[in-house]
């Protein structure tokens, strides 16, 4: 089966995206979810708000493209001008929909709220284009079809923005797969670096094409991307028969698949266990605790964290003892023990997680270098400690803090099942 190849681009419409402040990240989602049906992104944009920008950019890309998503630009303020822009774009006219009026007022209505004048500028539509419903939000979209190629706009907010991708976009590209699908599988290694990955899965590449296989590193975290192309039943055939490969050669190396992180990985085993967790954190400054807090459903085993910076901090809400602090230093295994051990006894938790390092940029000695982390795991079964000295500037050295304490208890609950 010959299926025609389709590219695509992302445009992603507003001025704050050209400074140092906002990322878009709308276009990973865009990415990701175009890939499942063989659809390649081959360009990528951000235009400030200015209808000649957008236009430029939507003529220049529906020239080269199949399909050109435009998030962005479609609430109901002076500078949100993306309708204006596709309507000028494409040669088109735009007008007021009463539909779209009604879909408005009605999100309204739901909220309780009185909707303001100014967002009537929402229900303007472009001529000949589909508006699309906003379950999420209330600035609607707009499928547009022009010579054969379509643009597909949606707003910026990303949670809008996925809801709509699934629902009215997929359905229109769903077809020009043919019945042929790409099909995606991402592990997720803990505690090993990009260089040992590599080395341990290169022989794969012969077997499943190194095309097929992707390694993206991470502060102590590598997503391995495996892929497999062709009709569904034969790609998920394949995709099971890779992960089965590699999962062989990484071993315990192995954290999960299709999860966003470690914390995922961790409440999961605790709560299979039925177990809980507390942290004590000194150089990561509560990042543990954010990590875990940031997956839904953590409160179930996450009690809580201490964030013991000071030396007085550690022996009053953890017990170090003072003797401990005076012969080691803050920054060493014994303390990075007692801190775990600590925060376990307080909070009366099964397991416990301590980490205390020099994050720098100052600090330092020739004995205890910047990037010196000491992170300990206290248990059921006893206390375990590691400790590393990574470099970067302070805020890579509490990324890779945080990921190697997580893995360790990560790899504790594994042995102890």
């Amino acid at each position: 089966m010959v299926v025609e190849r389709r590219t695509a681009a992302c445009l992603a419409v507003g001025s704050e995206l050209l400074g140092d402040r906002r990322l878009d990240s709308n276009s990973l989602t865009i990415t990701r979810t175009l890939a499942r049906y063989g659809i390649t992104v081959e360009e990528k944009r951000v235009a400030g708000d200015s209808v000649d920008q957008v236009a430029t950019a939507i003529r220049e890309m529906t020239s080269r493209h199949d399909l050109v998503v435009v998030t962005g630009g479609l609430g109901p303020t002076a500078d949100d001008i993306t309708r204006d822009a596709v309507a000028e774009a494409l040669g088109r006219s735009i007008e007021p929909s009463a539909e779209v009026e009604g879909w408005i007022r009605k999100r309204y209505r739901d909220l309780g709220r009185r909707m303001p004048d100014v967002c009537l500028d929402m229900a303007r539509v472009v001529e000949g284009s589909r508006p699309l419903r906003n379950d999420r939000g209330s600035a609607p979209g707009l499928l547009v079809e022009t010579h054969g190629r379509i643009v597909a706009v949606f707003p910026g907010v990303p949670w809008e923005m996925e809801g709509m991708l699934e629902t009215d976009l997929v359905p229109e590209i769903a077809a020009w797969s043919g019945g042929a699908a790409k099909i995606s599988r991402i592990l997720l290694l803990g505690g090993v670096v990009e260089s040992d990955t590599e080395d341990k899965i290169r022989h794969l590449y012969d077997r499943f094409g190194r095309e097929n296989v992707t390694i993206l590193a991470s502060f102590g975290v590598v997503r391995l991307v495996l892929s497999a192309e062709g009709d569904e039943a034969a790609a998920r055939r394949r995709i099971q028969t890779m992960e089965a490969a590699f999962r062989e050669v990484l071993g315990d190396d192995v954290a999960g698949v299709d999860i966003d992180g470690l914390a995922e990985v961790v409440l999961e085993g605790l709560r299979r266990r039925g177990q809980t967790l507390a942290t004590a954190e000194s150089c990561t400054g509560g990042l543990i605790s954010a990590d875990l807090t940031d997956v839904p459903g953590a409160s179930e085993v996450f009690l809580g964290g201490i964030v013991s910076y000071s030396n007085d901090a550690k022996e009053g809400l953890l017990g170090v003892e003072h003797e401990t602090l005076v012969a080691h230093g803050a920054v060493s295994e014994e303390v990075a023990l007692s801190m775990a051990g600590g925060v376990r006894e307080r909070l009366a938790a099964d397991w416990g997680i301590g980490i205390t390092g020099i994050a720098g940029p100052g600090g330092g000695t020739a004995e205890k270098p910047v990037g010196l982390v000491h992170w300990a795991v206290a248990g059921p079964t006893g206390v375990e400690a590691r400790h590393r000295v990574f470099l970067g500037d302070r805020s890579i050295i509490r990324r890779w803090s945080v990921n190697a304490a997580l893995d360790l208890l990560r790899r504790r609950l594994d042995a102890d099942r």
